[in-house]
């Protein structure tokens, strides 16, 4: 064997390495043949021109992006800090090459600069309270533009809301204000159903003099029981009333 045809064995199979491409279920390769685009092959074995060919690789697993806290005035002039994570994947490896320089760059800017801007549209109350609806139509913007990168976005989620401290305490003392209303509403509703159910007794007792005395006899055995030594009970004025009658009769007797 002369020197020359080992040469030659030796680059036949460095260009039959190198015209063998392999890529795992989750990748695909994108192929340019002389700059232009072919395209996307995989997954598994399979070969391309040496020399002629040039094959990029792209990644379909589902990405989660960071977002990195955001300085967003809101519509009620509220300045705070805001982040949020991003989900997206490759559907299109093509438009992923091709479309943008940089996708992973490009959905990192965008999804920012949505974020700034959509949260700025929106008072503090709702951006607290209407969380699901700022995700969805945060998740609904970013992924319209970066569908023609052949990219879907399928979810975005505010992280965290950073408040300023005066304003924690605004909302702190918003917050106690509320528990104390809803305690004195709580109290004055027990108040009227008690005197609902006491005017309705009155009404029985109303109709059964006897009654009233009967409960008198119960409140002072229910006193007795507790071992004081000073009992204060009501006396009934109908039980004293024939006997101011009797007085008052002798007195105008005498005079």
């Amino acid at each position: 064997m002369t020197p020359s045809f080992g040469v030659l064995i030796v680059l036949l199979i460095i260009l039959l390495a190198s015209a063998i491409k392999v890529t795992r279920e989750y990748e695909r390769g994108v192929i340019f043949r002389l700059g232009r685009l072919v395209d996307a092959k995989g997954p598994g074995i399979f070969f391309i021109i040496p020399i002629v060919d040039r094959m990029v690789k792209v990644s379909l697993r589902t990405i989660a992006m960071d977002v990195p806290p955001q300085d967003v005035i809101t519509k009620d002039n509220v300045s705070i800090k805001v982040n949020a994570v991003l989900y997206f994947r490759v559907i299109d490896p093509s438009k992923a090459i091709v479309e943008v320089e940089d996708y992973l760059y490009a959905t990192s800017q965008l999804s920012q600069t949505t974020l700034r801007s959509i949260l700025g549209q929106e008072e503090l109350d709702s951006l607290l309270t209407e969380r699901d609806k700022i995700n969805q139509e945060l998740q609904n913007i970013i992924d319209a533009h970066t569908d023609p990168w052949g990219i879907k976005v399928s979810l975005v989620e505010v992280k965290h809301v950073d408040l300023p401290a005066e304003m924690q305490r605004a909302m702190a003392r918003q917050a106690e204000a509320e528990r104390e209303r809803r305690a004195k509403v709580i109290h004055a509703k027990g108040e009227f159903e008690a005197s609902k159910t006491l005017s309705d007794a009155a009404a029985v007792i109303a109709q059964n003099p006897q009654a009233l005395q009967l409960r008198y006899l119960q409140t002072l055995n229910e006193i007795a029981t507790e071992n004081n030594s000073t009992i204060i009970f009501p006396l009934p004025i109908d039980l004293v009333r024939p006997l101011l009658e009797v007085a008052k009769k002798l007195d105008d007797a005498k005079k």
